[in-house]
């Protein structure tokens, strides 16, 4: 059952809940080394972006930890979808992009893809589509055939992204997702999270970039030292109570005076227009606009180019269009090996129909010499054969002697 199918049933319970979760590492001989998370209790509601903020060492990549069973808690309580994070029957729900690439430096992208999509089991008609897709999504499918090895350190986060996504999760998980990208990679990664929050999909988003936070999530807490210091909506953390901002077309300089009269005068000379500035775009905006610009005229670039489309499978549902039913009724066929790059597939073995044109193609009307006269047996002479002036008869004749003749002529 899907997100948005789950959220038409009423199935309104937390993706995620922890209550008084702890995470204590020790030594060898058992003794407290650190306390990760300290009495942790937050909610992760379904199909909203969440985010994990807080310092270096506040316990963000160890909370993720747990919540995919890879630590196991020291007390406190920890559910992922209603079941425990060691629930084999969840992995298969859940997408995870961690902190660091860790991918197999000889296999290329689309191998990498393929690799772990059959870890989901995925069929082969399905797995083809969606790498193709999920290239295109992060900007990959001109070096899907290079190595990983060769890959810059945001080729490898885009990568690292459409392999969290080939099984199409319930719950995103992303650990620095725009960590090593360019201004472009991560805008893209900012709208496709925005674009996936949309359609249902439950995302944990953990970054030291609060500017890419800020843009995305719909809720967060803010850790230090393993413990929850705040907790709410972006407008509700960030909204500055004590101020005004009123934002107007260009004013001259007496229409500003007399606004900061007339506020002068209603608060008794307690108020007053603090700062008179022009908006001001962001450098982001400059940034990307610039790069529109060259993009615009033509101009090469040996880095990941920029992303297409969200994949298909990772939009909004839509009713089954007429190649996926078709796909569908034709999934238990034999799958056609895909050729190597750069090598021709293998043709396949001409019909008898094939055999017939190709005769009649090939048939040739000129006039034929008259067949020659039937072996001899294989007591009778050797037959004549032309030969040319040059050539001494006495060799190929002896050549042509048959065993039976050399055999009487010992005798």
């Amino acid at each position: 059952m899907s997100a948005v199918e789950r959220n038409i049933a009423g199935d309104e319970r937390p993706v995620v809940a922890t209550q008084r979760l702890t995470k204590v590492f020790r030594d060898f001989w058992m003794r407290s080394r650190a306390k990760a998370v300290d009495d942790l209790t937050i909610e992760i509601r379904p199909h909203e972006v969440f985010g994990l903020l807080g310092p270096n060492g506040s316990g963000k990549s160890t909370t993720i930890k747990l919540m995919l069973g890879l630590l196991r808690p020291t007390s406190g309580r920890l559910l992922v979808f209603g079941k425990r994070p060691t629930d084999v029957g969840i992995k298969r729900r859940i997408g995870y992009l961690p902190e660091e690439s860790y991918l197999y430096p000889f296999l290329n992208a689309r191998e990498t893809l393929d690799y772990y999509a059959r870890l989901f089991e995925i069929d082969h008609r399905t797995r083809a589509k969606r790498i193709d897709e999920l290239l295109d999504m992060v900007g990959l499918t001109h070096a899907q055939f290079r190595p990983v090895r060769e890959y810059s350190k945001g080729m490898q986060r885009r990568i690292g992204l459409a392999q969290a996504l080939i099984n199409d999760p319930d719950l995103l998980i992303l650990d620095e997702p725009t960590s090593g990208l360019d201004p472009i990679g991560t805008r893209q990664v900012k709208d496709l999270i925005i674009e996936l929050g949309r359609r249902g999909k439950t995302i944990v988003l953990s970054s030291h970039l609060l500017s890419d936070v800020e843009d995305v999530v719909d809720r967060m807490v803010i850790l230090y030292g393993g413990k929850v210091r705040d907790e709410g909506t972006c407008e509700e953390l960030l909204e500055e109570q004590s101020k005004t901002t009123i934002e107007t077309d260009q004013l001259d300089e007496s229409t500003i005076a007399e606004i900061d009269e007339l506020i002068r005068r209603r608060s008794g000379g307690e108020k007053a227009v603090l700062k008179v500035s022009h908006p001001r775009q962001k450098l982001e905006e400059l940034f990307l606009g610039i790069v529109e610009q060259a993009r615009k005229e033509r101009l090469e670039t040996a880095g990941a180019q920029q992303g297409g489309q969200t994949a298909a499978f990772l939009r909004a549902d839509e009713p089954e269009r007429g190649d996926a039913l078709i796909d569908r009724l034709v999934s238990d066929t034999e799958p056609v090996p895909a050729s190597v790059e750069g090598e021709a597939p293998a043709p396949s073995p001409p019909s008898a129909e094939d055999d017939s044109i190709i005769d009649a193609l090939v048939k040739d009307d000129s006039p034929r010499e008259p067949a020659p006269p039937a072996s001899p047996s294989p007591t009778g002479p050797p037959p004549a054969i032309a030969s040319d002036d040059n050539v001494d008869d006495s060799i190929i004749g002896s050549l042509l002697d048959t065993p039976d003749e050399t055999n009487r002529e010992e005798a």
